[in-house]
């Protein structure tokens, strides 16, 4: 698969657009085959700026040609923003959803003929190239569409792809993940300076483990249940630790958040499609 040669119109240069236009260059998308649009002129002059992309605040004109179209906007702005643009679509050009809580149907229903659309929940990691991202194909896309947009989102870190009955539950712990870490990195730090530690050094202390237990799991496969237990020696200071966050509903506070985020973004999707 080329990606030199395949040609992306982005929709919409917020944080994620952004992320997932970073990383599509990453992944081999050459700049001068990259359209960005935003409904801001000075927002596309600072893409094109740090990004060597072109842009344009007309979205009709950034599709024409393009084999692969990112929808980056707001839900709210979408079914506008497909209808004004669904004659300027090249019959085979994939429509990449990564606006949460809409289906891949709301897209085809809005769209001529039989457009090809795959929806995307990527994270903010993604900025970095270490995002993760669930991937599901509408009715309409192939088995080389999806390839074509796996490709794509190398750059961004890992992809899979999921049925799209699973988009709302995997987006609950990708999607929103990094907020539940980023709480759980400020809590860390936050205890080793109520234990006396500088807030610089708990920081540190703190970001590094998070990483690093991470990686290793991510580099043996091992389930984390197992490598919880290799670190608990039975009577010392962790497994008393542990003990604590127990006591305090942590695990049970988790699923509470995945299934809230989970039912939020069935309720937007709800209140979107009508």
């Amino acid at each position: 698969m080329n990606l030199d040669q395949t040609r992306l119109a982005l929709l919409g240069t917020g944080n994620m657009g952004e992320a997932v236009l970073a990383g599509a260059l990453r992944a081999g998308v050459a700049p001068a085959n990259v359209v960005a649009t935003s409904r801001r002129a000075e927002r596309v002059a600072e893409v094109a700026a740090r990004h060597g992309v072109r842009t344009t605040l007309d979205n009709v004109e950034a599709v024409r040609d393009a084999d692969v179209v990112v929808v980056a906007v707001k839900p709210k702005d979408v079914g506008a923003l497909l209808t004004s643009v669904g004659d300027a679509l090249a019959p085979h050009a994939v429509v990449v959803s990564v606006a949460a809580g809409l289906s891949a149907a709301f897209f085809e229903g809005r769209l001529p003929g039989r457009q090809p659309v795959v929806r995307v929940m990527p994270n903010t990691p993604a900025a970095i190239g270490a995002g993760m991202s669930a991937v599901s194909r509408g009715t309409h896309a192939t088995d080389d569409d999806v390839a074509l947009v796996l490709a794509v989102l190398e750059g961004t870190g890992d992809a899979v792809e999921v049925p799209e009955a699973y988009q709302a539950a995997s987006g609950a712990v990708a999607g929103s993940g990094p907020a539940y870490m980023f709480y759980v990195l400020d809590a860390l730090a936050e205890a080793g300076v109520a234990v006396g530690l500088s807030r610089d050094l708990a920081s540190r202390l703190a970001v590094q483990t998070m990483l690093g237990s991470a990686r290793l799991i991510a580099e043996t496969g091992e389930h984390p249940a197992l490598a919880r237990e290799r670190v608990t020696s039975p009577g010392g200071t962790t497994v008393q630790g542990l003990r604590a966050l127990d006591e305090g509903g942590v695990r049970a506070a988790f699923i509470a958040a995945v299934e809230a985020a989970r039912d939020r973004t069935n309720e937007i999707a709800a209140e979107l499609e009508g």
